[in-house]
């Protein structure tokens, strides 16, 4: 079964802890040998700013998109993604998105650049309230600014996917109002399943699935379950709602890997080689194999197409 994944943290401790995707560390759950053995067929690497860092937003992202670009030139078995792949061609593709609008420090040629740079999808927030949008997080949801209205409406235009992992029920609607283009959210949950103010209402998840987007479920615990590590069945009663509530088509998988500590996880499931565990699961809470492809790689693959 070939997987596609929509989120992970990769390319913060490459450039920070000096994780390398062909040798792992202790504790690192990307690499390719386990990729490899999880069946992967597409991940996407987020670049992610960290507000703690005295460097600025911009200089963090060109250092994390160089990152990128050394992991591709280095390992052979990572390709960029084109329309015309598919799985089973003996390469993963490695699709480089934007974990936070202040990256582009208000400027739109900035996002422009990044598109050029390969660029293929962006958050407008992580957690903390920036010049475009309120995230889930905040104490006071002021929506979508004039200026993330101008950035999602320029994303649209140069085919940049919006994802609406991390935003404000505000945030999403402006989101929602100010273009057509299909949005994804590339690591959230079910709020229905677990009320969780980073997870998505059932509202969202039609919306998204109507127009045609994704939405991706991820692997931390406290997103999941109410109290301590979630088991893998918990992760497939959050599939199983979006499934519900905005169709198969709708369903796929966000692991957030390498984006939380080890005790975050759910159990048996810290890495990309725990990853056909999820699917044996799936086959055992009684989704056909048709229904598996599309949640496991099909819905995802499909999706970014779309943006290259």
């Amino acid at each position: 079964m070939y997987v596609a994944d929509a989120h992970c943290d990769f390319l913060y401790y490459m450039l920070h802890r000096e994780y390398d995707v062909a040798v792992p560390r202790a504790g690192q759950a990307v690499d390719i040998p386990g990729m490899r053995a999880g069946g992967a067929a597409m991940q996407l690497f987020a670049a992610w700013m960290d507000p703690d860092e005295d460097v600025t937003f911009l200089q963090q992202c060109m250092s994390l998109i160089d990152a990128y670009k050394r992991m591709l030139a280095a390992n052979s078995m990572l390709t960029p993604l084109t329309k015309d792949f598919e799985p089973g061609q003996g390469k993963i593709a490695a699709v480089l998105t934007i974990e936070g609008g202040e990256a582009i420090e208000e400027r739109l040629e900035n996002l422009r650049l990044f598109h050029e740079l390969g660029v293929k999808a962006m958050t407008l927030t992580w957690n903390d309230q920036n010049e475009l949008a309120s995230p889930a997080m905040a104490r006071r949801d002021k929506g979508l600014s004039r200026l993330g209205r101008s950035v999602v409406r320029e994303m649209e235009r140069i085919n940049m996917a919006v994802d609406v992992a991390h935003l404000s029920d505000a945030s999403i609607d402006g989101v929602l109002d100010e273009i057509s283009a299909p949005i994804f959210s590339s690591h959230t949950n079910a709020r229905a399943v677990l009320k969780h103010r980073r997870s998505l209402s059932d509202r969202h998840i039609r919306e998204i699935a109507r127009r045609g987007g994704v939405v991706g479920v991820n692997y931390y615990s406290p997103q999941i379950v109410e109290r301590g590590r979630a088991r893998i069945e918990d992760i497939v009663k959050h599939i199983e709602h979006i499934a519900a509530v905005g169709g198969i088509d709708c369903v796929a998988l966000g692991s957030d890997f390498d984006g939380m500590g080890q005790d975050a996880y759910p159990e048996g499931m810290n890495n990309w080689k725990d990853v056909p565990k999820l699917i044996a699961a799936l086959q055992k809470a009684g989704f056909s194999e048709s229904d598996i492809r599309k949640i496991a790689c099909d819905n995802l693959l499909n999706y970014m197409k779309r943006f290259v």
